[in-house]
């Protein structure tokens, strides 16, 4: 399943198990008729919706079953909370591009592009429902159906969840030995943007499953709470100073790859502002330090902000005592003391988890 935007999402939501039009529509299903149902209601529809029944009445599941058996559009206001017209003819403009074939979806496809609202179509021949929006077609597939699929990729998330957290601990050994290469920092992003593309795959599902995704939606959220945090902290360490991009730069680049291009490291070098040139991926970096200082317990952004602009780098920073601590603004003797103590413990327990 592809990466879906808010528009598409916000329709899905509408249509997930749980609601009211979900109920009327797996009605229609049961019953094996047909419909057409626009959700939303403007100066466009009124001129391209002709015959039926003006009813602005409360939506109900049942009522939308009952008007379905009806010929004809049902439409309802954007909410889904009124009926507003049914067994509505609809002449969408005949000149927009469409790959359907039946009457039906290809009337779907059309009211959508022109619209641009969401329109539900239930095939009576085939037995599925189907959202349209803007020239896009999404099958509307029962729970079971999708609970599979979230199963299926939360096990893959897994995997790359564990071999993410394998680069990143082998990242911190490198970093506190000052062993660090390009190609080591490009790995780590390469895995970053694997997981979030599950993630972002398995989000669809929870989206699809509305109420029914609850327990899908908590293992996701266990397995990839500091996905975010984590990329962005890599991408401070490491952005190349003479790359004139932000950070948001960097992450839009790298979710614009496609899944042959992100395999190649020489992408996430690229994307720091690195040459891709094959040896430069051997090439020695060093991080500003922002990952490890994040792991130290109740030290302020700011105080970071200010170790690592004093320092310039992990590596002086690791090599500070107590006194050349306490010259950066902020830092007393007993923050001093938390931070060498922290990363002291980091740079331990990070050799330990590499060679051990």
């Amino acid at each position: 399943m592809a990466e879906i935007d808010e528009e598409l999402r916000q329709a899905l939501a509408a249509v997930a198990p749980g609601t009211e039009l979900r109920d009327g529509i797996e009605r229609i299903l049961r019953g094996r008729t047909g419909a057409l149902i626009i959700l939303g209601h403007d100066k466009v529809i009124e001129t391209i919706a002709t015959g039926g029944f003006p009813l602005d009445i409360g939506f109900s599941a049942t009522r939308l079953r009952e008007l379905a058996k009806m010929d004809g559009a049902v439409v309802v206001d954007k909410d889904v909370t009124r009926i507003l017209r049914a067994a509505t003819q609809l002449l969408p403009d005949a000149s927009i591009e469409t790959s359907e074939s039946g009457t039906r979806h290809r009337t779907a496809e059309r009211v959508s592009t022109q619209s641009g609202f969401p329109v539900v179509s239930v095939s009576q021949s085939m037995q599925i429902a189907a959202l349209y929006l803007n020239g896009r077609r999404h099958v509307l597939e029962n729970a079971a159906t999708i609970i599979s699929k979230g199963n299926q990729a939360l096990q893959t998330l897994e995997r790359y969840k564990n071999r993410l957290d394998e680069v990143m601990g082998t990242l911190s050994a490198l970093e506190v030995e000052d062993l660090v290469t390009i190609r080591d920092v490009a790995a780590v992003l390469q895995r970053l943007e694997m997981v979030q593309r599950i993630r972002d795959e398995i989000s669809g599902y929870v989206v699809e499953l509305g109420t029914d995704g609850r327990l899908l939606s908590l293992q996701l959220a266990e397995l990839t709470s500091d996905i975010d945090r984590d990329r962005d902290l890599v991408i401070r360490d490491y952005l190349s100073p003479s790359f004139d991009r932000s950070r948001e730069d960097v992450i839009e680049s790298l979710g614009s790859l496609s899944p042959t291009a992100l395999l190649d490291l020489a992408s996430g070098s690229a994307a720091l502002g690195y040459s891709t040139a094959p040896e430069t991926l051997d090439e020695s970096v060093s991080p500003n330090g922002y990952r490890l200082l994040s792991k130290i317990p109740r030290l302020p952004g700011v105080i970071v902000d200010r170790l690592i602009e004093h320092f310039g780098g992990l590596q002086r920073l690791l090599a500070a005592n107590l006194e050349e601590l306490q010259r950066v603004d902020g830092v007393g003797e007993g923050r001093a003391r938390a931070v060498r103590d922290g990363l002291s413990r980091l740079a331990e327990s990070s050799i330990l988890e590499r060679y051990v």
